[in-house]
């Protein structure tokens, strides 16, 4: 079995970021919501060591959330980051103050005392940088800890129990901004916990065929496919491991980019020979959506058609037990938020969410342990080819939101081709892979123009990319003039009804990445 840390969850922003650098260390893990980590939890999964996660409460208050007693007698190391460190030392019978001098960003802290913590990344004397974000500090040890290292505003920066393999770090080391954060917690998750290393995606695929043969036997597998990178992954490690007991029904609400639906067709009912339902419902969404301009509202006429659609082609298949989803680990840990209580939300997600209700079949999700790299990183050990494992995120809803106002075929023919030329010309110049997401927005304005001799009344469209990690937060990518000029000289030529080019600068937040 492989080894697995527990990363308990007290509701900071950057949790997941804890996971996936322990992964990237080759360790499985998993970030369970602080209240239910309870003895039968642990027992259950079986840690080899724990993180305890930063979070917005006060150890001070009252009702500040708490680890379980049972984490510091399960004899494994356990590692305390900012609330985490706050509330262990607390707990173990230190003191943690408010009203001290508050650090939020970039500190330096200089290293005490030599750690396992340490071991190879930082020796006594050094200055590092790292990340603080703290309004409270630990202001006396508990029995057994010593500081190793400390910042001026944080004398107690990072702590260590040696013996009983407690360690706390009042900075971030999972953010960027914490240079040698990775390799701290590569140090905690190796050498502290003793864990091998040795989790795969060699290793997730042979163990996810396994699941998926015992949860499916022989029954048949209905498995909605977009051509996106996650739904894609999903069908052929499905067929991989059931063969024609998969049936993928690709659902085309003609609002894809251009020839996107004939390289879906091409390339799993050609190239895979997977069973697969084209299912061209286009005329469909269009009707549904005429006269639709509220973003919400799209997505939502979207959302309930697609499940009509699908629906109505799994009736005609007959049989199947299964649906399959492209669920992913982030959702699953949004959905289970660490207070019980709701998120606010900001535009709601297209997916197949009311399918397996209305239909009583029961799920099977293969990638919901998986961020969204490693579903890349499982799609090229699958085979899968490299534009489609690294193509850029593309929404559920297409190109309706990335329409403003009213959508028409003739709205969507002319963004399909400003988009077309817009990553080609990215791709020519070998920028594609450095990109987190770029397209192309039809705006809902005309302006005025000259071409040639005569005057012209066309649309005006807009570009956007954005670099990122996770889409949490996304800065706008800083193309050069050149390319710009190049690209918008291109889309006025090429592109009939198009005669102006603007390029979206903007950030995230304060915007989305998409325009609704």
């Amino acid at each position: 079995m492989t080894d697995r840390l527990l990363i308990v969850d007290f509701g900071s922003q950057v949790t997941q970021l804890i996971a996936r650098r322990v992964r990237e260390a080759g360790v499985y893990c998993e970030i369970h919501p602080f209240q239910s980590v309870d003895p039968a939890r642990l027992k259950e999964f079986a840690p080899r060591g724990i993180i305890l996660s930063g979070g917005p409460a006060s150890v001070t208050e009252g009702a500040a959330p708490a680890a379980h007693p049972a984490i510091f007698t399960a004899g494994v190391p356990v590692l305390g980051i900012c609330y985490g460190e706050q509330t262990m030392a607390q707990q173990l019978g230190g003191t943690v103050e408010s009203g001290h001098h508050r650090e939020f960003g970039r500190a330096e802290v200089e290293v005490k005392a030599s750690s396992a913590l340490f071991d190879g990344v930082w020796a006594p004397g050094d200055r590092k940088q790292v990340w603080m974000s703290h309004g409270d500090r630990v202001t006396k040890l508990p029995a057994g800890f010593e500081v190793i290292a400390a910042s001026p505003n944080a004398p107690f920066a990072a702590i260590a129990d040696e013996k009983r393999r407690y360690y706390g770090l009042q900075f971030h080391p999972e953010v960027m901004h914490t240079p040698d954060g990775a390799k701290l917690l590569r140090n905690f998750a190796l050498g502290i916990v003793g864990a091998r290393g040795d989790w795969t995606m060699a290793a997730f695929r042979e163990r996810a065929l396994a699941d998926i043969r015992r949860q499916v036997g022989r029954g048949k597998v209905i498995c909605g496919l977009s051509g996106g990178v996650d739904s894609s992954v999903v069908a052929v490690l499905l067929h991989e491991a059931i063969g024609d007991q998969l049936q993928c029904v690709f659902v085309d609400h003609g609002l894809l980019r251009k020839d996107e639906a004939e390289q879906v067709v091409r390339l799993f009912r050609d190239h895979y020979n997977i069973p697969l339902i084209h299912a061209d419902a286009s005329e469909q969404f269009l009707k549904a959506l005429a006269g639709v301009t509220d973003p919400e509202q799209k997505r939502k006429t979207i959302g309930a058609l697609f499940i009509d659609v699908f629906d109505a082609e799994a009736k005609k298949i007959g049989g199947a037990e299964f649906l399959a989803q492209g669920t992913l680990y982030p959702d699953v840990i949004e959905s289970v938020s660490f207070t019980g209580g709701p998120s606010v939300t900001i535009k709601s997600h297209h997916n197949v969410g009311g399918l397996p209700a209305r239909m009583k079949m029961k799920l099977v999700e293969p990638l919901r342990e998986l961020f969204k790299d490693e579903v890349r990183a499982l799609g090229r050990e699958l085979g899968l080819p490299p534009d489609l494992v690294n193509r850029h995120p593309f929404p559920g809803p297409g190109l309706a939101i990335r329409i403003p106002g009213d959508i028409t075929r003739e709205k969507l023919d002319l963004l399909r081709e400003v988009d077309a030329v817009y990553l080609d010309e990215i791709r020519k110049s070998g920028l594609y892979d450095e990109i987190w997401q770029a397209f192309a927005v039809l705006l809902p304005v005309r302006t005025v123009g000259v071409m040639g001799d005569g005057r012209t009344y066309d649309q005006a469209c807009a570009l956007r990319a954005v670099t990122s990690t996770d889409g949490m937060t996304a800065d706008y990518f800083p193309f050069d003039h050149a390319f710009l000029g190049r690209v918008a000289n291109r889309i006025i030529n090429e592109v009939r009804g198009i005669n102006r080019v603007t390029y979206d600068i903007t950030s995230k937040p304060p915007g989305t990445i998409e325009w609704e």
